[in-house]
């Protein structure tokens, strides 16, 4: 599509079917995401005026429902695609090369005749590099484009600015160069072998794997390679309620190390029996080898095991749950959640930042105001960030109100689910 064609269309709302799929079917809705993309494509232009022919990609945020620090584990999740989402313009051409300008960051260039890791490579370049090395080591066709990158997934607030990016890079790669071979899945895991070597975050594959295939999905990353994904469907607010997400501007700075400690304490129970991942051990043999367990593991890595065990399981019953429409226990279990990551996994703050504890006290006013309804607890990776809350209908906007005289303008959003991950916004058969 040139860039002409793709403005008239923005103008004329050509894209509106699209965009209700996408973000809702508000007005207000609508009108914000016709000129965030008009404003976009029109960036790209001045960026690049030689290009004429583009295409527009949008790949999703995700939020955790259910399985908090499971799936590094290898164990079953509960999660969601979210109506942010990161959104590019690209043109491609035979430079060898990956040029990028995202929103509020310096430009910067990616040369594809050396896809090695590079020491001294940070951030997105890194991710970039990254992705498209794997798609090169898979025996996938890579070339060069030029690329304009926009993101309301904001970084930090824990819907996962980082696997939304990922997304958008691998959907794009595979669907022009690969013709879609790829798919979702390997996109997914793409994604996070990028983190995982280029960026050197121990991330599991949950965020990825929302945002690539979209929808509410049950994954059972038992066999990483081949995970089981279920898709369904619930409309939290046809059942009276709302998913409201909540920054508390926490900083993320310095907390690798807190978020590579769970993993590491984790997998250190499981090497007592000699396995990689707690989803190897078998929970009664765990119990049974505490006291021999604490000769070679801390305190405080068997009660993040423990935290494994009960959320790996509660992952599935919170699905189950929602297929039955049974809100009342799905909330009994969100709250269960929440209180073992409090207590077992430990993840509510960091231990080198005692002082700083604004998960405790966002869950702390969160339970205020619902007196016992609906559910809270963190959100993602935990130690700073965000939390998530199932909130009445009736109560929804006096939540966000306490959550933003609180935590800032803005702080409290509430996310509906989006149905699709990452796609091409410019193909006719989005």
């Amino acid at each position: 599509m040139n860039i002409h064609e793709a403005i008239q269309k923005l103008e004329n709302n050509a894209f509106w079917g699209t965009f209700e799929k996408l973000y809702g079917a508000s007005e207000e809705t609508l009108f914000y995401q016709k000129q965030r993309y008009l404003n976009a494509v029109r960036k790209f232009a001045a960026l690049y005026p030689e290009r004429k022919v583009i295409h527009i990609y949008s790949a999703p945020g995700r939020t955790e429902i259910g399985g908090n620090h499971t799936d590094h584990q290898h164990g079953c999740v509960l999660a969601a695609a979210v109506n942010l989402d990161a959104i590019a313009v690209a043109a491609f051409h035979d430079d060898k090369v990956i040029r990028v300008k995202s929103e509020g960051y310096d430009a910067f260039t990616v040369k594809l005749d050396d896809l090695s890791v590079q020491p001294s490579e940070t951030g997105t370049a890194a991710i970039i590099r990254g992705i498209a090395a794997r798609f090169s080591s898979l025996g996938a066709e890579i070339g060069g484009f030029d690329l304009y990158c926009t993101s309301d997934v904001l970084s930090g607030s824990g819907i996962s600015s980082s696997a939304a990016f990922e997304t958008l890079i691998g959907t794009i790669i595979d669907s022009y160069y690969n013709d879609n071979k790829a798919g979702a899945v390997e996109i997914a895991k793409i994604g996070q072998f990028t983190e995982n070597v280029y960026f050197g975050k121990k991330s599991g594959l949950m965020d990825q794997m929302v945002s690539s295939v979209g929808g509410l999905v049950s994954i059972d990353f038992c066999d990483t390679e081949d995970p089981e994904i279920e898709g369904f469907d619930f409309d939290f607010e046809a059942h009276g309620c709302c998913l409201c997400i909540t920054d508390t501007k926490g900083s993320h700075a310095d907390l690798t190390g807190d978020y590579d400690a769970i993993r590491n304490e984790m997998e250190s129970a499981a090497a007592y029996f000699g396995k990689t991942h707690l989803r190897e051990v078998s929970e009664s043999a765990f119990y049974n080898a505490i006291p021999k367990l604490r000769e070679t593991c801390s305190d405080r890595a068997i009660l993040r095991a423990a935290h494994f065990f009960d959320e790996n399981r509660r992952a599935l019953q919170e699905a189950e749950a929602l297929k039955a429409g049974d809100t009342e226990a799905f909330f009994r279990l969100v709250n269960a959640s929440g209180d073992s990551s409090a207590q077992l996994l430990q993840n509510l703050y960091s231990t080198s930042q005692p002082v700083q504890q604004e998960i405790p006290l966002a869950i702390m006013m969160s339970k205020r105001i619902l007196n016992g309804r609906g559910a809270v607890r963190v959100h993602g990776g935990g130690f700073a960030g965000t939390i998530q809350a199932f909130v009445p209908l009736k109560l929804a906007d006096a939540y966000a109100e306490e959550m933003n005289r609180i935590f800032g303008e803005h702080a409290c959003q509430k996310m509906r689910i989006r149905p699709v991950g990452g796609v091409e916004i410019t193909k006719e058969d989005m």
